[in-house]
């Protein structure tokens, strides 16, 4: 099409995916937790500002070395996550779906205020960490930070991806994941199962939060970000991890375009007409199965 500006478009094109490769991670952290236990966490988003009020406390307020804070926050949202689910999720084994459900709307509450009575709801700047020199691959400018965010996250969920594949605790995580019941009858401790995708998750959720939080900062509103990754894991499917992946790339080249092309008012309503577009298709997501039960 003449005078139409291909270079914006392949901008446009690269920012999104850098930012899908974002809502690829917190969603992956999502997945771990469904499939492992099958409880569809929508505190999602609140472990990701936890991870990221843990890190400005380190590395802000007790002035850690950045190598110390992240490592730190990384490891203190693990163990936060494992209490979670010990306290929370554990006493609800064998009762319907919809308990541990709601108990996750809870806990994302209980989160926020916990956030707004240590930290206040004042929003806050994370320590620089990432480069700041321009990012251009061919003509293509991309914000250093949404770039080197995403090569984090790549790494992290590359990193995850190949610890579950060959790590014996991931071997049992599929296990349980594929059926609870044959995993209890081979010896599996399907209880530490549970407590280990709980733990990966909150661990990588924590990194989405530093990330994101280095980006746009962060505040007590950050788990509005997990509405987006709900999105992107419904259409990618709850129990995949491809999907996840897949998924989170798609939403975010969808929103990119939206914004460059329709206005920032419309990237939400384009992502939903995705997600209502696909569920249309595929009930079940693009690579989900088709034995989920949905709520």
């Amino acid at each position: 099409m003449e005078g139409f500006d291909w270079g914006y478009l392949f901008e446009i094109v690269l920012t999104g995916l850098a930012g899908g490769g974002l809502y690829a991670l917190a969603a992956l952290a999502f997945v771990l937790v469904y499939k492992g236990t099958r409880v569809v966490n929508l505190a999602i988003g609140e472990m990701l500002m936890a991870g990221g009020f843990l890190f400005f406390t380190f590395a802000a307020m007790w002035s850690l070395p950045i190598w110390v804070a992240i490592p730190a926050a990384v490891l203190a949202s693990g163990v936060l996550g494992g209490v979670i689910e010990r306290t929370m999720i554990r006493p609800l084994l064998g009762q319907p779906p919809i308990s541990a459900f709601m108990v996750t709307i809870g806990l994302g509450s209980v989160l926020v205020g916990l956030v707004e009575i240590i930290w206040s709801a004042d929003q806050r700047r994370l320590p620089e960490f990432m480069p700041t020199q321009a990012v251009t691959i061919g003509d293509a400018f991309l914000a250093p930070k949404v770039f080197w965010g995403a090569v984090v996250a790549a790494v992290f969920i590359a990193a995850a991806l190949l610890v579950f594949r060959y790590w014996r605790g991931g071997v049992a995580l599929r296990a349980t994941a594929s059926d609870q019941a044959a995993a209890y009858v081979v010896g599996i401790n399907v209880p530490r199962v549970f407590s280990l995708s709980w733990v990966a998750s909150a661990m990588l959720a924590a990194v989405s939060g530093i990330i994101v939080g280095s980006i746009g900062g962060i505040s007590s509103s950050m788990g509005a970000f997990g509405l987006s990754v709900l999105v992107v894991v419904i259409v990618g499917g709850l129990d995949s991890v491809l999907g996840a992946l897949v998924a989170g790339l798609l939403v975010g080249l969808v929103e990119g375009l939206a914004g460059a092309y329709l206005g920032g008012e419309y990237k939400l309503l384009a992502t939903f007409i995705v997600l209502v577009t696909i569920l249309m298709l595929r009930p079940y997501g693009l690579f989900g199965t088709h034995e989920i039960e949905r709520l």
